[in-house]
C-alpha cells in the first residue's frame, strides 16, 4: 500500500444513501487508490478553488473528493475522502478548512446552498464537468440533495431577488467567526432570510456550524450559544496548527477504509445513528469525575448514546485481564436488549467482555439468590397482584379509612424506599412528595395494616419486586460494610492483607462488585435500587454515571439521589439539542408537558426543579398529523391505510428522493393499554394484510414488519414512522383515576397527571421523522385543541 485512506463522517453518511452498485464501485476505487493514488485511471486532479481538495474518478458518473493530509510515520500518503458526488455536482469552489474552535477538518459544500442565497452573497459556482451523462438508463440517479442544487451550474441569469430582513438579525460576521461557524459559510448565513433557506444552507454544513446557526435562528442569545454549543468543543487550537491538515486529521472523526467498512455501510445509516456521538457530548464522555455524575436532557438529546460511549471510555481505560468490572443497567428488560445491541456495535468483543449489561430487577434477584439457600427463594409478584391482595385484606378488615392505592404507595415510597424496619422509624420518617399529611395516630394505623399485609405475603411465600429490591439493597449494604471493615483492619495493621470469609454465605469480601456503574433511564429506579447500586461500587472518581430525564418518568418512583448516598452536586450536565426528533414533532410533544400556569412541576432527581428550557432540534420534517376519527373501527381502518402508505414510501425511498429502506422495524404503532395492543395486532394482521410484532418486556416478539406495543414498552426506543392510536380523553389520562384524587388528594392528582403527560410525551418523541396521533370521541386534554397552534421552537 502506498496510501492510507480514511472516510470523513459526512461522506460515510452520503454512501449510505447511494445505490448498492455505486457502493461496490466505491470499494473498488478505494482498493485501487490505496495501491497507487497516481494511477492514470483514477484521474486525480486538484480543484482550482482549493488546491488541497482533489477529485478522483470512481466510475463514469461518480467522483470522490479527497483532501491530502501529509505523510505518516511509515512514509504512506494520508488521504481523507470528504465527499462522494455525481460528477454533475462537483464544483471548483468546494473546499476544506480547519475549524478554529474544534481543530477538526471541515468540508464545506456550497453546492447545496439555495441559488437565492448564493446570489445575495455574490457567490457563483463553477461546475467541473458539463459534458452529457454517459450513464446507461439503468444507472442510479444522482442523490436528490445534489439534484436540488444543480441550478447554480447554469449560465442563465437568476431573477432579481427582493431585499428582505436577514433571518439572523443582530448577529455579525465576527460573532459567527468567533462562535466557530465555517468561514466559507459566514457571508451566506448572514444572507439567509427564511427558515427554508437556512435548512438548505446547513444541510451541507459542518456539524458545529449547523448547531450554531439553528441555535441562533431559534432565538438563543449569543452568550448562550457560546456556553452551550461552542465552549464544550473548544480545544484552544495553537496558531501553528491552524493550517496543518495532518494534525487536524488526528482530531477529526473518521473511519479507516478497510474490508470491514463494507459491512458497516450496507447496514444503513440508522445503525450508525444509534451510536453517533455528537462532538458537544464528547467531553461528557471523556471527563474524569470526582464522584457520581449525571447527564439530563429531553428525548433525542443523546443521553443514552453518551452513556454507551461512557461505558466504552471506561472499558478502554481498564488494564488487560479485568472481567466485567463495569455495570450498565436500566429499569426495563426490552431497553436492556437494545442497549446490549448498541454497545456490541461500539465495542470489540474483548472490551465488551468487561461490561455486565442487565436490568436492575434481574441484578437484585441475583443478589438475593446469592444470599439465599437453594430453593428458599420467594415467588416475586407484580404490583397489580400485590395491590389486589391488599384490597382483599382491607375488605376482610372492613377498613374504610384508607384506600388500598394510598397504603400501597406509602409502603413502596416511604417504608420500603427508606428501609424502615420498625414502627418507631416510620414515625420519624420524612414523607416528602407524598402530598397528604398524616398524624402520629394515623401512622400507627397504617403501620398495623401494612404489618398484616406483609405477614400475608410471607405466609404465601411471595414478595413484590419492591421488597426484593429493598432486601437486595440491605444485603449489598452489609457486604459493603464488611469490605470497609476489612480495609479498616488492613490500615490498622499497617497494610497487611487479610481475607475475611463469611462462612454463612461463602463469599469473600475483598472488594466491591464493580469499579464503575452506568445507569440509563435513571428516573425510573426505586430508592432501594439506588442504595443497592451505591453499595456495589466503591465511592471515588468515576464511580457512577447517570443518564435520565424526569419528564420521561412513567413509573412514579420519586427519588432524591442525595438521600440514597448518591451525591451529584457540581457534577450535573444538561443536553438541550435533539438529534433524533424533528422540530415539528418536538414542538407538538413539548405542548404535552407544557405546565405553564399550573402547579405541576418536574423534579431534577436532586431536590430541585427541572425544565426543558432551550430544548430544540436540528432536524426538519412534516408537521405531525392529528387525526380525529368517528369510532375505534374507523381509527383502525385509517391506521391500516396510513401504514400501507408508509411502507410504500420506505420501499421507494420517499418517492425516489432518499434511500430505500426495509419497513421492518422502522414503523410502529403505540397504544395506551394491553387490550388495544391485541386489537390493533389482530386487525392489521387479519384485515389489512400487514405483518406485526409485539413489543414486550423482553423485547420484540415476532418478526413482523410493524411493531405494536403500549406506551410503557416504547421507552428508550425510536422509529422512523410512528402512529399513536386511541389518544382520547378518559384513556389519556384515565378518568377513573383522575376523578378519584382530584378533590381528595391534590398531590396525588398532580402526580397522576404528571405521569400521564410523561407517557404521552415519551410516546410522541419515539418518532424520528413522521408522527401521527389519532383518537375517536374527545381527544386527550394533553393534545393541543387548535391544530393550527403548532409553533416550531
Amino acid at each position: 500500500m502506498t496510501a492510507r485512506l480514511s472516510l470523513y463522517e459526512k461522506a460515510e453518511n452520503e454512501l449510505y444513501k447511494l445505490d448498492r452498485s455505486v457502493k461496490g464501485r466505491f470499494y473498488d476505487f478505494c482498493h485501487r487508490f490505496r495501491q497507487n493514488p497516481d494511477h492514470p485511471g483514477l484521474d486525480l486532479k486538484p480543484l482550482k478553488g482549493d488546491g488541497r481538495v482533489f477529485r478522483a474518478k470512481i466510475d463514469q458518473s461518480y467522483r470522490a473528493l479527497l483532501a491530502k493530509a501529509g505523510v505518516d510515520e511509515r512514509g504512506q500518503q494520508r488521504w481523507l475522502v470528504v465527499a462522494v458526488r455525481h460528477r454533475k455536482h462537483v464544483y471548483e469552489e468546494l473546499s476544506v478548512a480547519i475549524n478554529r474552535v474544534t481543530g477538526e477538518i471541515e468540508f464545506v459544500d456550497l453546492s447545496v446552498v439555495g441559488p437565492s442565497v448564493l446570489q445575495r452573497a455574490g457567490v457563483t459556482l463553477t461546475p467541473i464537468d458539463q459534458t452529457p451523462d454517459p450513464a446507461s438508463d439503468h444507472e442510479p440517479a444522482p442523490p436528490a440533495q445534489a439534484a436540488e442544487v444543480s441550478e447554480p451550474a447554469t449560465t442563465a441569469p437568476l431573477p432579481a431577488v427582493e431585499p428582505a430582513e436577514p433571518l439572523l438579525s443582530g448577529v455579525t460576521g465576527e460573532d459567527l467567526r468567533e462562535l466557530g461557524v465555517a468561514t466559507q459559510l459566514i457571508d451566506l448565513a448572514l444572507a439567509v432570510t427564511e427558515s427554508a433557506e437556512l435548512d438548505q444552507l446547513v444541510s451541507g454544513a459542518p456539524l458545529l456550524t449547523k448547531d450554531i446557526l439553528y441555535g441562533l435562528a431559534a432565538g438563543m442569545p449569543i452568550d448562550e450559544v457560546r456556553r452551550e454549543i461552542t465552549a464544550p468543543v473548544d480545544v484552544r487550537l495553537p496558531e501553528e496548527e491552524r493550517h496543518d491538515l495532518g494534525a487536524a486529521l488526528a482530531r477529526t472523526t473518521v473511519t479507516t477504509i478497510d474490508d470491514d467498512v463494507r459491512d458497516v455501510l450496507e447496514e444503513g445509516d440508522f445503525r450508525a445513528w444509534k451510536v453517533f456521538l455528537h462532538p458537544t457530548q464528547a467531553k461528557l464522555v471523556d471527563r474524569r469525575y470526582n464522584g457520581p455524575a449525571r447527564v439530563s436532557g429531553g428525548p433525542g438529546t443523546g443521553k443514552t448514546i453518551v452513556a454507551l460511549h461512557r461505558v466504552r471510555h471506561l472499558a478502554e481505560q481498564l488494564p488487560p485481564g479485568h472481567n466485567k468490572p463495569i455495570l450498565l443497567t436500566t429499569f426495563t428488560k426490552n431497553l436492556t436488549v437494545d442497549l446490549r445491541a448498541r454497545l456490541a456495535s461500539l465495542l470489540d468483543p474483548e472490551l465488551l467482555a468487561r461490561v455486565e449489561i442487565t436490568h436492575i430487577d434481574k441484578l437484585a434477584a441475583r443478589v438475593l439468590n446469592e444470599n439465599s439457600l437453594s430453593g428458599a427463594g420467594k415467588q416475586r409478584i407484580y404490583d397489580t397482584v400485590a395491590l389486589g391482595m391488599l384490597q382483599q385484606l382491607l375488605f376482610e378488615l372492613d377498613e374504610k379509612r384508607w384506600e388500598a392505592e394510598f397504603l400501597y404507595e406509602e409502603w413502596e415510597q416511604v417504608i420500603l424506599g427508606q428501609s424502615l424496619g420498625n414502627r418507631k422509624a416510620y414515625f420519624e420518617a420524612r414523607r416528602a412528595g407524598r402530598g397528604r399529611s398524616i398524624n402520629r395516630p394515623e401512622r400507627a394505623q397504617i403501620w398495623k395494616i401494612l404489618e398484616q399485609f406483609t405477614a400475608r405475603l410471607d405466609k404465601e411465600n411471595r414478595e413484590t419486586w419492591g421488597q426484593a429490591a429493598e432486601r437486595a439493597a440491605r444485603f449489598e449494604m452489609e457486604r459493603a460494610a464488611k469490605i470497609q471493615a476489612r480495609q479498616d483492619h488492613k490500615d490498622a495493621v499497617g497494610g497487611k492483607d487479610l481475607i475475611h470469609r463469611d462462612d454463612s454465605s461463602g463469599m469473600r469480601y475483598i472488594g466491591h462488585r464493580y469499579r464503575h456503574v452506568v445507569v440509563d433511564e435513571a428516573q425510573d429506579l426505586r430508592p432501594a435500587h439506588w442504595k443497592m447500586l451505591r453499595a456495589m461500587v466503591a465511592p471515588g472518581p468515576d464511580d457512577m454515571f447517570i443518564a435520565g430525564d424526569t419528564h420521561q418518568r412513567i413509573y412514579d418512583q420519586q427519588v432524591t439521589l442525595g438521600t440514597v448516598g448518591v451525591n451529584i452536586r457540581g457534577r450535573s450536565s444538561r443536553l438541550t439539542l435533539s438529534y433524533r426528533t424533528t422540530q415539528e414533532i418536538l414542538a407538538r410533544a413539548m405542548q404535552v408537558v407544557d405546565t405553564k400556569g399550573s402547579t405541576l412541576a418536574f423534579d431534577d432527581l436532586d431536590d430541585g426543579a427541572d425544565n426543558l428550557a432551550g430544548y430544540r432540534s436540528v432536524l426538519r420534517g412534516p408537521v405531525p398529523e392529528l387525526v380525529p376519527c368517528n369510532s375505534w373501527d374507523d381509527e383502525l381502518t385509517q391506521l391500516a391505510t396510513t401504514i400501507h402508505t408508509w411502507r410504500e414510501e420506505l420501499a421507494s425511498g420517499d418517492g425516489g428522493n432518499g434511500p430505500r429502506r426495509d419497513p421492518r422495524g422502522n414503523i410502529a404503532v403505540c397504544v395506551a393499554d394491553r387490550d388495544s395492543v391485541n386489537q390493533v395486532m389482530y386487525y392489521l394482521a387479519t384485515e389489512a394484510g400487514i405483518t406485526v410484532a409485539e413489543l414486550t418486556k423482553d423485547g420484540v416478539k415476532g418478526d413482523g414488519e410493524v411493531h405494536v406495543g403500549t406506551m410503557h414498552r416504547f421507552k428508550g426506543l425510536e422509529y422512523q414512522k410512528l402512529a399513536i392510536v386511541g389518544a382520547r380523553d378518559g384513556v389519556i389520562p384515565r378518568t377513573s383515576v383522575m376523578n378519584r384524587y382530584r378533590e381528595t388528594d391534590p398531590q396525588r392528582f398532580l402526580r397522576e397527571e404528571r405521569k400521564s403527560r410523561s407517557l404521552l410525551f415519551v410516546a410522541a418523541t419515539r418518532a424520528r421523522d413522521t408522527l401521527r396521533i389519532s383518537w375517536h370521541g374527545a381527544p386527550s386534554p394533553y393534545l393541543p385543541r387548535d391544530h393550527e397552534s403548532l409553533r416550531v421552537p
